[in-house]
């Protein structure tokens, strides 16, 4: 071999070298890049900003609601007793006493200490005529006014959507006012059989317990429907005074409350 093919050989070898250790660094060029791209990116994304849609504001609890119905006063006086002094024909159990039905409006308070549990107070006026049956029969006794405030705890179930049902147990105190005497003659039935009139009543103020039952369906959150029944049982001492003679006794008035309204809740 010549010296000039001597050169050109190791001038081959050398460039082939080159060529073969650019090779190697492109190719580790590449795999950095890609490792660089993939611990990059996600340190990138980590530090991106994230927003999330604030939550509602959630309003204070407000204890009061009110209620305005129109109620039903239906008492159940089959229990009533009647002594007309010296006169046992004419006492119970041959006579007891009547007492009318009223439609009133009226105005309930209620105070909820937790989203369950609840005390109520009803408030109404109602007038009722009382007249004697069996062997009073036909006899007015006269009319008085009721003022029956109604003091319950309740509690609420919550777990029925907008139909919200509820019961509760309390007591009651009636104030009785306005009392009067009938002042009509009446033949009663007897006997004896006589024209009878009565004209003096008192009826005492009384306490009595009271259970109830009922329930709002709410239209928004505030505004709702409501149906209520309670059932007090009142008993007052009464006396009177027929034809001269003095008549005592304890009116079972006992009645079914039955109310339905409007509910506002604050």
């Amino acid at each position: 071999m010549s010296r000039n093919e001597a050169r050109l050989w190791l001038k081959g070898i050398e460039m082939d070298g080159t060529i073969r250790n650019l090779a190697r660094l492109a190719a580790l060029g590449t795999a950095l890049g890609a490792m660089l791209a993939g611990t990059v990116a996600p340190v990138q994304a980590a530090d991106l900003p994230v927003y999330k849609k604030a939550p509602p504001p959630v309003e204070a609890f407000n204890p009061w609601m009110v209620r305005l119905r129109v109620l039903g006063v239906l008492p159940d006086a089959g229990g009533s007793t009647v002594n007309v002094a010296g006169v046992p024909s004419l006492s119970s159990p041959n006579s007891g006493l009547s007492i009318s039905d009223q439609v009133v409006p009226e105005l309930d308070i209620s105070y909820f200490f937790t989203k369950n549990i609840a005390a109520e107070l009803i408030l109404g006026v109602t007038r009722h005529s009382i007249s004697g049956t069996g062997s009073l029969a036909n006899l007015p006794i006269g009319k008085t006014t009721l003022l029956p405030p109604t003091l319950t705890l309740q509690y609420h179930f919550d777990n029925f959507g907008a139909f919200k049902p509820y019961v509760g147990a309390g007591v009651n105190y009636t104030v009785f006012f306005n009392n009067s005497a009938a002042n009509v003659p009446a033949a009663i039935v007897g006997p004896p059989a006589i024209v009878a009139t009565t004209t003096n009543l008192h009826v005492s103020n009384a306490f009595g317990g009271a259970v109830q039952f009922g329930f709002d369906y709410m239209l928004d959150r505030h505004w709702g429907l409501n149906v209520d029944v309670k059932k007090l049982w009142l008993r007052p001492d009464y006396s009177a005074t027929v034809s001269g003679l003095p008549v005592t006794g304890n009116a079972h008035i006992d009645p079914w409350l039955v109310g339905a309204g409007v509910t506002y809740k604050f």
